[in-house]
């Protein structure tokens, strides 16, 4: 079943699960929130009295609204059945210190007779060869195993009936039954008697979603115990300490300049940026400081590659953001050690990995990963000033600027040893202006880094002089690189920059002047590429395409093609075109405040990956230039 479009994002440090608009559960990842994903789906529903099966998250008579707890990842979706006149509150969060879902229901009869209501849950996990799921139903819950894992559903209340095999051949009825407690089907269900609801009465259930790594919990007695033990929870007081977590977190890190401004805009400006502090530790491997760029939206990769990984390069644009936050540390833990246990031993990095650090598929290297991690480095001492941090650092740095030394060596030599880099979209090979401007800056770090820490090293005379004749290297690589590009990618008929040997315009080409500084935003070259971009990527919207002829996802403007243009339009001191890129941006957010990778200008809505780390690092990035702007 394809289901692309994450609408809301709830999660711990272990738990990341994802749902609809109309509260049905998408995904559900543990032990890392990116790695791995169990469900096929997860439907519940309600039969009223004589009525067949009426799913909650789909039936003509149902209307809905969504919305999460105030400054929480707790998500609240309300359902009204227009038919029966009942109410479903459906409260959904993780619990801050069990690695459980809690989802409780609120059943109110709004009707002015009696409702007999049954509560039903048709559960299906992923299954294949290598993970062979079956159904077991055992301790008043459903157990859904593989060798792996079981995860496992169950309440308070008991269980009124259950099907472990044949479940969907009947499961629209609202009816289930069957003489088999145990069996070999991947899909499941079960059902509570909530019972007879007067009109204005109402009901709760509340259902918890286990997750036993198997490797913990081997035997059938231990996840039985388990069960019994997290039956015996008050999830009031997880409700309360779940919400009482998330809003002092987001208290420690909000943005004061967002207060007692009394505006629709500033709301709105106010909401993504709380989301975006709620979502960053959903996204990060609280282990080793990986940064996943998103949920994922495409498992069987009918549109793209897959999104739920770490790409170095997004990371550095999410690590700025982080700083912004004030969330230094998990900077701090993504460059000592995530970067550092992923950097290959000739001193790069692959394309991407798992947030656990492990490589993730891969088609081929972008050396402007390896480049931004250098650049990102120093990025963070320039917020931190913190000497021990470029030290502990540093030779992870001169190791990648010294595989970036020989890949440049390469293009200007001609040897062709290395094989062509991807460029940052990941579509063309070759040789590309952004990525040559990366390494470009990626050098200036180095000798920036190495300027800093010589005071440290003034009794070695041996690494003093090692310095000093890498920066005279790396200075004269960063003319050549310069160089190369004015004779490569300027176009003398066109009069501005291109990206690569295509001769396209792409808004990557901004590189130069944000974040690598290679050429001054007042330069006639760059000014000229302004102009050719205005001509060739803004839509009629105001959004702006990546680059000329972009047919991926039918074409769409990007996020961070416009907050890129707004981070341009700063270093300019055209403060009037940033806060207009801005704005369009802000306009093209979820109703939760999520930023997408993509919009749809016919909607103004995102159109893919909803929740994407780099657009909301970007949307940071810029608002504190903004706000700094303003002062």
């Amino acid at each position: 079943m394809e289901k692309y479009f994450n609408d809301a994002i709830i999660g711990n440090r272990n738990i990341l699960a994802s749902y609809t608009r109309k509260g049905e559960l998408l995904r559900l990842f543990y032990p890392n929130t990116d790695n791995r994903q169990f469900i096929d789906f997860y439907y519940t529903g309600i039969k009223v009295n004589d009525s067949g099966l009426i799913y909650l998250h789909q039936d003509i008579n149902n209307t809905y609204e969504q919305h999460y707890i105030e400054d929480t990842n707790i998500l609240v979706t309300e359902i009204i059945n227009k038919y029966f006149e009942i109410q479903v509150i459906q409260t959904d969060f993780v619990d801050i210190k069990e690695n459980i879902i809690i989802k409780r229901y609120k059943f109110v009869n709004r009707n002015s007779i009696d409702l007999d209501v049954n509560f039903l849950v048709h559960s299906k996990l992923i299954s294949s060869e290598n993970n062979d799921v079956s159904g077991f139903f055992k301790s008043n819950a459903l157990i859904q195993y593989a060798h792996d894992y079981s995860i496992c559903t169950f309440s308070k209340n008991d269980i009124s009936s259950f099907q472990i095999n044949g479940t969907k051949e009947n499961i629209h009825t609202g009816i289930i039954y069957g003489k088999d407690y145990i069996g070999m089907s991947p899909d499941s269900s079960i059902s509570y008697e909530i019972g007879t609801l007067k009109p204005g009465e109402e009901k709760t259930l509340e259902l918890i979603i286990y997750i036993n790594d198997n490797k913990q919990r081997k035997n059938l007695i231990e996840i039985e115990d388990e069960i019994e033990r997290l039956k015996r929870i008050d999830i009031e007081k997880c409700y309360q300490a779940t919400r009482k977590y998330w809003r002092k977190f987001v208290k420690a890190h909000e943005n004061e300049n967002l207060k007692n401004i009394n505006s629709r805009y500033y709301t709105k400006i106010e909401q993504i940026y709380k989301r975006t502090i709620l979502l960053y530790p959903l996204l990060t491997n609280s282990e080793t400081g990986g940064i996943s760029a998103g949920v994922e939206v495409d498992e069987q990769k009918s549109k793209c590659g897959r999104y739920s990984y770490c790409w170095p390069r997004d990371a550095i644009y999410i690590t700025e953001a982080f700083d912004n936050l004030k969330m230094e540390k998990e900077t701090e833990k993504f460059y000592k050690n995530f970067c550092k246990n992923t950097q290959s031993k000739d001193g790069m990095w692959e394309q991407r990995f798992y947030t656990d650090g492990t490589l993730a598929p891969c088609w081929g290297y972008q050396i402007d990963e390896t480049a931004s991690v250098v650049y990102g480095v120093y990025k963070h001492y320039e917020k931190v000033k913190d000497l021990k941090f470029l030290k502990d650092n540093l030779k992870m740095c001169e190791k990648a600027v010294s595989f970036l030394k020989k890949y440049v060596e390469d293009i200007f030599l001609e040897r062709n040893k290395y094989k062509p880099s991807y460029d940052l979209w990941e579509e063309n090979e070759g040789i590309h202006a952004y990525s040559l401007a990366a390494i470009f800056c990626s050098f200036e770090c180095l000798m920036k880094i190495h300027e800093k820490l010589a005071p440290e090293f003034e009794n070695n005379r041996i690494k003093l002089e090692q310095m000093r004749k890498e920066k005279e290297e790396l200075e004269r690589y960063r003319l050549q690189i310069k160089e190369y590009i004015l004779d490569k990618f300027y176009d003398k008929e066109k009069k501005c920059f291109i990206r690569n040997n295509d001769g396209r315009m792409d808004i990557s080409l901004l590189g130069l002047v944000t974040p690598f500084k290679m050429f001054s935003p007042n330069e006639k070259k760059i000014e000229n590429t302004i102009e050719k971009i205005n001509l060739t990527l803004r839509t009629y919207t105001g959004g702006y395409l990546r680059y000329e002829g972009d047919t991926y996802r039918d074409g769409n403007p990007w996020v961070i093609a416009n907050l890129w243009l707004a981070n341009y339009a700063i270093e300019k001191g055209d403060i009037n075109l940033a806060k207009q890129n801005f704005e369009f941006v802000v306009r093209t957010a979820t109703e939760h405040g999520f930023l997408g990778e993509q919009i749809d200008n016919k909607t103004l809505k995102p159109n893919w990956v909803i929740g994407l780390a780099w657009s909301h690092a970007m949307f940071v990035n810029i608002l504190e230039k903004l706000q700094s702007c303003d002062k």
